[in-house]
Protein backbone atom coordinates (compact mmCIF):
# COMPACT_ATOMS: atom_id res chain seq x y z
CA UNK A 1 0.00 0.00 0.00
CA UNK A 2 1.57 3.29 -1.12
CA UNK A 3 0.24 5.63 1.58
CA UNK A 4 2.66 8.36 0.53
CA UNK A 5 1.46 8.60 -3.09
CA UNK A 6 -0.30 11.74 -4.24
CA UNK A 7 -3.23 9.67 -5.47
CA UNK A 8 -3.79 7.92 -2.14
CA UNK A 9 -3.38 11.11 -0.14
CA UNK A 10 -5.84 12.97 -2.37
CA UNK A 11 -8.45 10.23 -1.93
CA UNK A 12 -7.92 10.10 1.83
CA UNK A 13 -8.17 13.88 2.25
CA UNK A 14 -11.29 13.97 0.09
CA UNK A 15 -12.93 11.29 2.24
CA UNK A 16 -11.85 13.05 5.42
CA UNK A 17 -13.42 16.33 4.26
CA UNK A 18 -16.64 14.61 3.16
CA UNK A 19 -17.04 12.88 6.51
CA UNK A 20 -16.25 16.04 8.46
CA UNK A 21 -18.87 17.92 6.46
CA UNK A 22 -21.43 15.20 7.10
CA UNK A 23 -20.70 15.52 10.82
CA UNK A 24 -21.04 19.32 10.76
CA UNK A 25 -17.30 19.87 11.29
CA UNK A 26 -15.08 22.19 9.26
CA UNK A 27 -11.40 21.64 8.60
CA UNK A 28 -9.38 24.77 9.35
CA UNK A 29 -5.83 23.71 8.49
CA UNK A 30 -3.73 21.58 6.21
CA UNK A 31 -3.78 17.80 6.46
CA UNK A 32 -0.42 16.41 7.57
CA UNK A 33 0.98 12.88 7.72
CA UNK A 34 2.86 12.65 11.04
CA UNK A 35 3.20 8.86 10.97
CA UNK A 36 4.03 6.67 7.99
CA UNK A 37 5.12 3.11 8.77
CA UNK A 38 5.27 -0.12 6.76
CA UNK A 39 2.24 -1.36 8.74
CA UNK A 40 0.05 1.76 8.44
CA UNK A 41 -0.25 5.51 8.41
CA UNK A 42 -2.00 8.35 10.24
CA UNK A 43 -3.17 11.71 8.90
CA UNK A 44 -3.81 14.73 11.16
CA UNK A 45 -6.09 17.73 10.60
CA UNK A 46 -7.19 20.68 12.73
CA UNK A 47 -10.90 21.50 12.69
CA UNK A 48 -13.30 23.93 14.35
CA UNK A 49 -14.06 21.09 16.78
CA UNK A 50 -10.46 20.16 17.56
CA UNK A 51 -7.87 17.86 16.02
CA UNK A 52 -8.97 14.74 14.13
CA UNK A 53 -6.98 11.71 13.00
CA UNK A 54 -7.45 9.44 9.98
CA UNK A 55 -5.92 6.04 10.68
CA UNK A 56 -5.26 3.60 7.84
CA UNK A 57 -3.93 0.27 9.16
CA UNK A 58 -2.22 -2.21 6.88
CA UNK A 59 -3.78 -5.51 5.79
CA UNK A 60 -2.41 -7.36 8.84
CA UNK A 61 -4.31 -5.10 11.28
CA UNK A 62 -7.14 -3.65 9.21
CA UNK A 63 -9.61 -5.41 11.55
CA UNK A 64 -9.05 -2.42 13.83
CA UNK A 65 -11.38 -0.35 11.64
CA UNK A 66 -14.59 -2.42 12.13
CA UNK A 67 -13.43 -3.17 15.69
CA UNK A 68 -13.59 0.54 16.56
CA UNK A 69 -17.17 0.64 15.34
CA UNK A 70 -18.09 -2.41 17.43
CA UNK A 71 -16.38 -1.09 20.56
CA UNK A 72 -18.07 2.28 20.24
CA UNK A 73 -21.43 0.51 19.97
CA UNK A 74 -20.95 -1.98 22.81
CA UNK A 75 -18.73 -0.10 25.26
CA UNK A 76 -18.65 3.59 24.27
CA UNK A 77 -17.52 4.74 27.72
CA UNK A 78 -14.08 3.19 27.32
CA UNK A 79 -13.07 4.04 23.72
CA UNK A 80 -12.95 6.87 21.22
CA UNK A 81 -16.17 7.20 19.22
CA UNK A 82 -15.24 7.29 15.51
CA UNK A 83 -16.46 10.23 13.48
CA UNK A 84 -16.57 7.93 10.46
CA UNK A 85 -15.56 4.42 9.42
CA UNK A 86 -14.95 3.04 5.92
CA UNK A 87 -14.53 -0.71 6.31
CA UNK A 88 -14.04 -1.34 2.58
CA UNK A 89 -11.07 1.01 2.34
CA UNK A 90 -9.85 0.34 5.86
CA UNK A 91 -10.07 3.90 7.17
CA UNK A 92 -11.26 5.22 10.52
CA UNK A 93 -11.62 8.91 11.41
CA UNK A 94 -11.17 9.60 15.11
CA UNK A 95 -11.42 12.65 17.35
CA UNK A 96 -8.39 13.60 19.39
CA UNK A 97 -8.39 11.83 22.74
CA UNK A 98 -6.18 14.28 24.58
CA UNK A 99 -2.91 13.49 26.38
CA UNK A 100 -1.94 9.92 27.12
CA UNK A 101 -1.37 8.72 30.66
CA UNK A 102 2.37 8.73 29.99
CA UNK A 103 2.25 12.35 28.89
CA UNK A 104 0.19 13.35 31.91
CA UNK A 105 2.51 11.66 34.39
CA UNK A 106 5.74 12.72 32.72
CA UNK A 107 7.63 9.95 34.51
CA UNK A 108 7.15 7.08 36.94
CA UNK A 109 6.05 9.13 39.96
CA UNK A 110 2.46 8.17 40.72
CA UNK A 111 2.42 5.47 38.04
CA UNK A 112 1.45 2.61 40.36
CA UNK A 113 -1.42 4.61 41.90
CA UNK A 114 -2.58 5.60 38.42
CA UNK A 115 -2.75 1.97 37.32
CA UNK A 116 -4.76 1.13 40.44
CA UNK A 117 -7.38 3.47 38.94
CA UNK A 118 -6.91 2.48 35.29
CA UNK A 119 -6.74 -1.32 35.33
CA UNK A 120 -10.17 -1.86 36.96
CA UNK A 121 -11.68 0.32 34.23
CA UNK A 122 -10.03 -1.89 31.63
CA UNK A 123 -11.41 -4.93 33.45
CA UNK A 124 -14.91 -3.47 33.32
CA UNK A 125 -14.50 -2.96 29.57
CA UNK A 126 -13.54 -6.61 29.22
CA UNK A 127 -16.58 -7.72 31.26
CA UNK A 128 -18.85 -5.72 28.95
CA UNK A 129 -17.26 -7.39 25.93
CA UNK A 130 -17.53 -10.97 27.21
CA UNK A 131 -20.93 -11.63 25.56
CA UNK A 132 -19.61 -10.41 22.18
CA UNK A 133 -16.96 -13.00 21.33
CA UNK A 134 -18.52 -13.90 17.99
CA UNK A 135 -18.95 -10.24 17.09
CA UNK A 136 -15.29 -9.63 17.86
CA UNK A 137 -14.25 -12.55 15.66
CA UNK A 138 -16.44 -11.19 12.89
CA UNK A 139 -14.36 -7.99 12.78
CA UNK A 140 -11.29 -10.07 11.99
CA UNK A 141 -9.73 -10.23 15.45
CA UNK A 142 -7.57 -13.37 15.74
CA UNK A 143 -8.87 -16.22 17.87
CA UNK A 144 -6.43 -16.75 20.74
CA UNK A 145 -8.86 -18.49 23.09
CA UNK A 146 -7.30 -21.28 25.22
CA UNK A 147 -8.56 -24.07 22.94
CA UNK A 148 -6.93 -22.43 19.91
CA UNK A 149 -3.56 -21.81 21.52
CA UNK A 150 -1.83 -25.16 20.77
CA UNK A 151 -2.42 -24.48 17.07
CA UNK A 152 -1.21 -20.92 17.55
CA UNK A 153 1.99 -22.23 19.10
CA UNK A 154 2.59 -24.31 15.97
CA UNK A 155 2.07 -21.17 13.87
CA UNK A 156 4.51 -19.23 16.02
CA UNK A 157 7.07 -22.01 15.72
CA UNK A 158 6.80 -21.87 11.93
CA UNK A 159 7.75 -18.19 12.15
CA UNK A 160 10.59 -18.66 14.61
CA UNK A 161 11.79 -21.71 12.67
CA UNK A 162 12.31 -19.57 9.59
CA UNK A 163 14.13 -16.96 11.64
CA UNK A 164 16.32 -19.62 13.28
CA UNK A 165 17.16 -21.24 9.95
CA UNK A 166 18.40 -17.91 8.60
CA UNK A 167 20.32 -17.07 11.78
CA UNK A 168 23.87 -18.01 12.68
CA UNK A 169 22.99 -17.81 16.37
CA UNK A 170 23.42 -21.03 18.32
CA UNK A 171 21.41 -19.44 21.13
CA UNK A 172 18.46 -18.92 18.77
CA UNK A 173 18.65 -22.51 17.56
CA UNK A 174 18.70 -23.83 21.13
CA UNK A 175 15.79 -21.59 22.16
CA UNK A 176 13.68 -22.71 19.21
CA UNK A 177 14.43 -26.39 19.85
CA UNK A 178 13.48 -25.98 23.52
CA UNK A 179 10.10 -24.45 22.67
CA UNK A 180 9.41 -27.22 20.14
CA UNK A 181 9.95 -29.69 22.95
CA UNK A 182 7.31 -27.97 25.10
CA UNK A 183 4.37 -28.45 22.74
CA UNK A 184 2.69 -31.22 24.74
CA UNK A 185 3.18 -29.41 28.05
CA UNK A 186 1.84 -26.21 26.54
CA UNK A 187 -1.30 -27.94 25.23
CA UNK A 188 -1.92 -29.51 28.64
CA UNK A 189 -1.64 -26.18 30.39
CA UNK A 190 -4.00 -24.55 27.86
CA UNK A 191 -6.58 -27.19 28.79
CA UNK A 192 -6.19 -26.18 32.45
CA UNK A 193 -7.04 -22.52 31.80
CA UNK A 194 -10.68 -21.61 32.59
CA UNK A 195 -12.63 -20.64 29.50
CA UNK A 196 -13.15 -16.93 30.13
CA UNK A 197 -13.11 -14.96 26.88
CA UNK A 198 -12.84 -11.27 26.08
CA UNK A 199 -10.70 -8.81 24.15
CA UNK A 200 -7.00 -8.67 24.96
CA UNK A 201 -5.56 -5.30 23.95
CA UNK A 202 -2.13 -7.00 23.83
CA UNK A 203 -0.24 -3.70 24.15
CA UNK A 204 -1.74 -2.16 27.27
CA UNK A 205 0.84 0.42 28.30
CA UNK A 206 0.61 4.07 29.32
CA UNK A 207 0.91 5.45 25.79
CA UNK A 208 -2.28 3.59 24.81
CA UNK A 209 -4.32 4.96 27.70
CA UNK A 210 -5.99 8.34 27.21
CA UNK A 211 -6.70 10.40 30.31
CA UNK A 212 -5.88 9.70 33.92
CA UNK A 213 -4.15 9.43 36.31
CA UNK A 214 -7.47 9.52 38.20
CA UNK A 215 -10.98 9.52 36.84
CA UNK A 216 -12.33 8.18 33.57
CA UNK A 217 -9.90 6.92 30.93
CA UNK A 218 -10.25 5.53 27.44
CA UNK A 219 -8.20 2.86 25.70
CA UNK A 220 -6.62 3.45 22.32
CA UNK A 221 -4.74 1.71 19.50
CA UNK A 222 -6.37 -1.71 19.14
CA UNK A 223 -4.23 -3.01 16.26
CA UNK A 224 -2.51 -5.66 18.39
CA UNK A 225 -5.67 -6.97 20.03
CA UNK A 226 -6.84 -10.59 19.99
CA UNK A 227 -9.72 -12.62 21.39
CA UNK A 228 -8.33 -14.43 24.41
CA UNK A 229 -8.63 -15.10 28.10
CA UNK A 230 -9.05 -11.55 29.49
CA UNK A 231 -6.21 -11.90 32.00
CA UNK A 232 -3.63 -12.23 29.22
CA UNK A 233 -3.82 -8.44 28.90
CA UNK A 234 -1.80 -8.22 32.10
CA UNK A 235 1.23 -9.76 30.37
CA UNK A 236 1.94 -6.29 28.97
CA UNK A 237 -0.18 -4.31 31.41
CA UNK A 238 1.70 -5.50 34.51
CA UNK A 239 4.94 -6.47 32.77
CA UNK A 240 5.45 -2.97 31.38
CA UNK A 241 4.60 -1.51 34.79
CA UNK A 242 7.27 -3.62 36.50
CA UNK A 243 9.85 -2.67 33.87
CA UNK A 244 9.04 1.04 34.02
CA UNK A 245 9.30 1.04 37.80
CA UNK A 246 12.33 -1.29 37.70
CA UNK A 247 10.84 -3.52 40.39
CA UNK A 248 10.09 -7.21 40.83
CA UNK A 249 6.57 -8.33 39.80
CA UNK A 250 5.89 -9.18 43.45
CA UNK A 251 6.61 -5.62 44.51
CA UNK A 252 3.61 -3.84 46.11
CA UNK A 253 3.73 -1.23 43.34
CA UNK A 254 2.76 -4.01 40.92
CA UNK A 255 0.69 -6.20 43.25
CA UNK A 256 -1.75 -3.45 44.19
CA UNK A 257 -2.71 -2.60 40.57
CA UNK A 258 -2.86 -6.34 39.83
CA UNK A 259 -5.27 -6.99 42.67
CA UNK A 260 -7.37 -3.93 41.77
CA UNK A 261 -7.79 -5.41 38.28
CA UNK A 262 -8.64 -8.90 39.55
CA UNK A 263 -11.26 -7.55 41.95
CA UNK A 264 -13.41 -6.79 38.90
CA UNK A 265 -13.66 -10.56 38.33
CA UNK A 266 -13.70 -11.89 41.90
CA UNK A 267 -11.38 -12.56 44.82
CA UNK A 268 -7.80 -11.71 43.76
CA UNK A 269 -6.34 -14.45 45.98
CA UNK A 270 -8.45 -17.06 44.21
CA UNK A 271 -7.70 -15.70 40.73
CA UNK A 272 -3.94 -15.16 40.96
CA UNK A 273 -2.97 -18.60 39.65
CA UNK A 274 -5.40 -18.16 36.74
CA UNK A 275 -3.85 -14.80 35.88
CA UNK A 276 -0.33 -16.22 35.94
CA UNK A 277 -1.30 -19.15 33.71
CA UNK A 278 -3.20 -16.89 31.29
CA UNK A 279 -0.21 -14.58 30.95
CA UNK A 280 2.21 -17.49 30.50
CA UNK A 281 0.04 -18.89 27.69
CA UNK A 282 -0.45 -15.38 26.30
CA UNK A 283 3.24 -15.18 25.44
CA UNK A 284 2.45 -17.19 22.33
CA UNK A 285 -0.18 -14.66 21.27
CA UNK A 286 2.31 -11.90 21.95
CA UNK A 287 4.91 -13.62 19.77
CA UNK A 288 2.42 -13.84 16.90
CA UNK A 289 1.45 -10.20 17.34
CA UNK A 290 5.14 -9.30 17.15
CA UNK A 291 5.37 -11.30 13.93
CA UNK A 292 2.28 -9.57 12.54
CA UNK A 293 3.72 -6.14 13.34
CA UNK A 294 7.11 -7.00 11.84
CA UNK A 295 5.75 -8.75 8.75
CA UNK A 296 6.56 -5.87 6.45
CA UNK A 297 9.86 -4.73 7.99
CA UNK A 298 11.49 -6.95 10.63
CA UNK A 299 14.61 -4.82 11.10
CA UNK A 300 16.19 -4.80 14.54
CA UNK A 301 13.18 -6.54 16.11
CA UNK A 302 13.37 -9.64 13.89
CA UNK A 303 14.24 -11.83 16.86
CA UNK A 304 11.42 -10.54 19.08
CA UNK A 305 8.96 -13.40 18.37
CA UNK A 306 11.56 -16.01 19.34
CA UNK A 307 12.65 -14.09 22.45
CA UNK A 308 9.02 -13.91 23.53
CA UNK A 309 8.47 -17.64 22.97
CA UNK A 310 11.71 -18.46 24.76
CA UNK A 311 10.43 -16.56 27.81
CA UNK A 312 8.05 -19.51 28.36
CA UNK A 313 11.11 -21.00 30.02
CA UNK A 314 10.76 -18.47 32.83
CA UNK A 315 7.51 -20.11 33.97
CA UNK A 316 6.44 -16.57 34.83
CA UNK A 317 4.02 -14.07 33.38
CA UNK A 318 6.87 -11.68 32.64
CA UNK A 319 8.09 -11.47 29.07
CA UNK A 320 10.97 -9.50 27.53
CA UNK A 321 10.37 -6.22 25.71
Amino acid sequence: MNWSSEEWLAQAVSWLDEELMAAGIERVGEVTQPRLKPWGTVLRADTDSGTVWLKAPGPETVFEVPLYRLLASVAPKWVLDPIAVDVERGWVLLPDGGPTLRERLGGTAGLSDAMISVLPQYGQLQVELEPHAEDLLATGVTDMRPAAMPQRLDEALETTGRYTASSDSEVAKEQHAWVVGQRAEFAARCADLPDRVSLDHNDLHTNNILGGPTGQVRFYDWGDSVLAHPFTSMLVGLGSLARWLEVDPDDPQVRRPRDAYLEVFGDPAELLAELELACWIGKVARALVWDRALHQEPGEFAGAPLRTLASLRMNSWLAPD
